[in-house]
């Protein structure tokens, strides 16, 4: 694992978790400040388990409390994640849903509509919305060293803070597994049933998936993987530091791209900036591509240059989540679809 820290990213390096877009993008791209109210049905529900609540979190922060917390306010892929360990958030924050209001990918399998979503896109919070739902914690992501809440506005943070508690889980420079492991117990304490048959199954499945990968990987040493993500103007091109998925793909022995260090410099260490012009900087065999709303994806670029790649005219295109969903259900798939690429790749580069 790259022994990297930096402890304040750019707010662009940031958003961009390995290769997306710039702030103004995300915002265009992403739906507005609205969503329903939260009936309190579906397969999850909120935890009833009795007796106190006790976590410690990423940065050292221990939140205790009389009774497991039923109001949980949570960033969306954090919400999305609990709720395939059987846990129902009250409301949510962040990418949940875009136009028509059909789910984000960031929301999982967790229904849009049994949440309150008070705020859709980047710098958006409605704290009235927030108070209303009478939140007994707030539980997010964090990508620096500093501590810096995903998706909670700094300008208000301490106002936010002063209404519930918090929970923060490091999504900064660390395999992926490590975050894995600490959704699992953050679940676990909320009162998920990590007995459940549909849990067990996902972790196995994961581990599966994870030997599988390392299998292909050391098969197709020469398989040459690229992680990018696209906008109008600008190709991203990610390198494996600080980003979770891609620092556990290469710990497993997938052959990355990687653009150097001052390239990477202007995001704050996270991708290199490209020109349509130069997409073809970098040979490779296969192209993960982000599969956010805020990235363009695939088959809507109409660059020429794109269309001329080797790996492009192969059909060696795969989505990347750059922000996967912290469950074993939503993370295998990620690494069986990076091993079936690799086993399946033509040498292109």
């Amino acid at each position: 694992m790259p022994n990297a820290r930096l402890s304040r990213p750019t707010r662009r390096g940031i958003l961009a978790a390995g290769g997306a877009l710039g702030l103004g993008a995300a915002l265009a791209a992403c739906g507005s400040d609205s969503g329903s109210k939260d009936s309190g049905s579906g397969s999850a529900k909120a935890a009833e388990k009795p007796g106190p609540f006790s976590f410690k979190d990423d940065r050292g922060t221990t939140v205790k409390l009389d009774k497991a917390p039923a109001n949980i306010v949570a960033f969306t892929g954090v919400g999305a994640a609990l709720y395939d360990y059987g846990i129902q958030v009250k409301g949510v924050f962040g990418p949940t849903t875009v136009k028509g209001g059909k789910p984000d990918v960031q929301a999982g399998d967790m229904p849009v509509d049994k949440v309150t979503v008070i705020g859709n896109a980047w710098g958006q919070f409605n704290i009235e919305k927030y108070a209303g739902l009478a939140p007994d914690v707030l539980i997010t992501t964090m990508f620096d060293s500093a501590g810096t809440l995903w998706y909670v506005p700094e300008e208000s943070a301490a106002k936010i803070a002063k209404l519930a508690p918090s929970v923060g889980v490091s999504v900064f420079d660390r395999q992926l597994t490590e975050p894995l492991e600490r959704m699992y117990a953050l679940a676990e304490s909320l009162g998920a049933d990590l007995n459940a048959d549909k849990v067990v199954a996902a972790k196995k499945r994961f581990e599966d998936a994870a030997a599988r990968l390392r299998k292909a990987a050391k098969a197709h040493p020469d398989i040459k993987v690229l992680a990018g993500s696209a906008s109008a103007d600008i190709f991203y091109v990610s390198g494996t530091n600080l980003s979770i998925d891609l620092e556990y793909f290469k710990a497993l022995g997938v052959n990355f791209v990687e653009p150097p260090e001052k390239a990477k410099k202007d995001s704050g260490g996270w991708f290199e900036n490209l020109s349509w012009e130069n997409v073809d900087k970098y040979p490779a065999d296969i192209i993960m591509m982000d599969d956010r709303a805020q990235a363009l994806q695939p088959d809507a670029i109409d660059e020429g240059t794109w269309k001329k790649l080797p790996a492009v005219k192969a059909g060696q295109v795969i989505a990347r989540s750059p922000e996967p969903i912290l469950s074993y259900d939503k993370c295998a798939p990620l690494l069986e679809n990076l091993a079936k690429a690799i086993e399946t790749a033509k040498k292109v580069s």
